[in-house]
């Protein structure tokens, strides 16, 4: 059954409150609710690993039809493990829950925020190619930076590493193979200082992260 589907039931006996169909809504309900449920990290309300591998599949896909590239953005808050050593587990959970919803607000609403794992993420990015992609890593790579976590009276400045990469239409890739593929670059910007963006063919890097009209639309949709 289609659960994301509307539901619509005439009741036999044409009855205005009929408590079969209340019924049969409300089970409806609390089927999208369980849905939700099971593909979602709790904690930060990002898709969780088992949809990471099935939104990215989908998109690679779309990528074989339309020949447009999927980005892929991996990133690792930077010395994460000092945050829960220094001030407790407590807050480095609320460091994730503040980097995440801070990331939401600077992607496109077709993008796909995902939890990797631990302090790692990953942003599926539709239709997009290599400096699109990089320019949206450096937007959160500058936008967490520039945002203080408040933890009592301490003002804790936290960063995050970024690895980018896309897929082609020309490329015969898995998803895991994807996602381990653009992992590298993440791992190479933790080498290379943490604080970083690094992606392949570095030398086409965009000189700012203005936003083009497009992203600028995609972003901010008028009301």
């Amino acid at each position: 059954m289609d659960f994301e589907s509307p539901l619509h039931i005439d009741c036999p006996a044409q009855i205005k409150k009929c408590p079969v169909v209340e019924e049969l809504v409300e089970l409806r309900a609390e089927c999208r609710r369980l849905q939700e449920m099971i593909r979602r990290d709790t904690l930060t309300g990002y898709f969780n690993f088992r949809y990471l591998l099935e939104a990215l599949s989908d998109e690679m896909e779309r990528t074989r039809r339309t020949g447009l590239p999927t980005g892929l953005i991996m990133i690792d808050i930077d010395h994460f493990k000092q945050i829960n050593d220094t001030f407790g587990h407590e807050m480095g959970n609320k460091a994730l829950k503040w980097c995440t919803q801070i990331w939401r607000t600077n992607i496109r609403r077709i993008d796909i925020p995902c939890r990797y794992g631990g302090e790692e993420f990953a942003i599926i990015l539709p239709s997009t190619r290599l400096a699109q992609a990089v320019r949206a890593a450096e937007r959160l790579r500058l936008a967490i930076a520039a945002t203080p976590l408040a933890i009592g009276d301490v003002q804790v400045t936290l960063t995050a590493s970024f690895g980018v990469d896309v897929y082609t239409a020309k490329e015969t890739l898995e998803p895991k193979e994807f996602i381990t593929r653009a992992d590298t670059f993440l791992l190479n910007a933790k080498e290379m200082g943490r604080n970083c963006v690094r992606y392949p063919g570095e030398g086409i890097e965009p000189a700012s992260t203005e936003l083009t009209q497009e992203e600028r639309e995609a972003l901010f949709p008028k009301r």
